[in-house]
């Protein structure tokens, strides 16, 4: 018997195609989180354009010392209360991968998957920070708390 996903994938169509960076015939969401926030993007009308993994920052990760790419799940472009614009990369994970793992009594192989997946993105949002800061934008992660989603 084939696995289950445990997450919804699929082709997002919005309704403000105009808002959209790129080719709105061919936006893929990897969450149903990240569909929930495409659905905000396309809808808010605070938000005047936004991209789907448009933006990709080079990053070196730790554990190998190499060079990879980071391709961020969002770039949006958001009208504020002053009329000025300001740009954020946007990255939706769960709030349980942004923080460290919970060392167990003994280590497990997940403990050791978790622990090296915590180092890899602890790296990519640091780049991130970094790249956002020198164009005078802002990098933040959102998790199910800051989408209102309930586990």
């Amino acid at each position: 018997m084939a696995r289950e996903k445990k997450y919804l994938q699929g082709v997002f169509t919005p309704k403000n195609p105009k808002k959209y960076r790129g080719n709105p015939t061919q936006i893929i969401y990897r969450s149903s989180w990240e569909r929930k926030f495409m659905d905000y993007c396309d809808l808010k009308d605070s938000i005047v354009e936004w991209s789907s993994e448009t933006t990709i920052v080079p990053y070196r990760y730790d554990l190998d010392g190499r060079m990879h790419r980071y391709f961020i799940d969002f770039r949006i472009v958001v009208k504020e209360k002053t009329g000025n614009l300001q740009t954020y990369l946007v990255e939706i994970k769960p709030e349980k991968k942004t923080k460290p793992p919970k060392q167990p009594k003994r280590k497990s192989k997940s403990f050791i998957y978790e622990s090296m997946d915590y180092v890899k993105n602890q790296n990519k949002w640091e780049y991130a920070r970094r790249y956002a800061n020198d164009r005078g934008w802002k990098f933040v992660v959102l998790t199910e708390n800051d989408l209102g989603i309930k586990n």
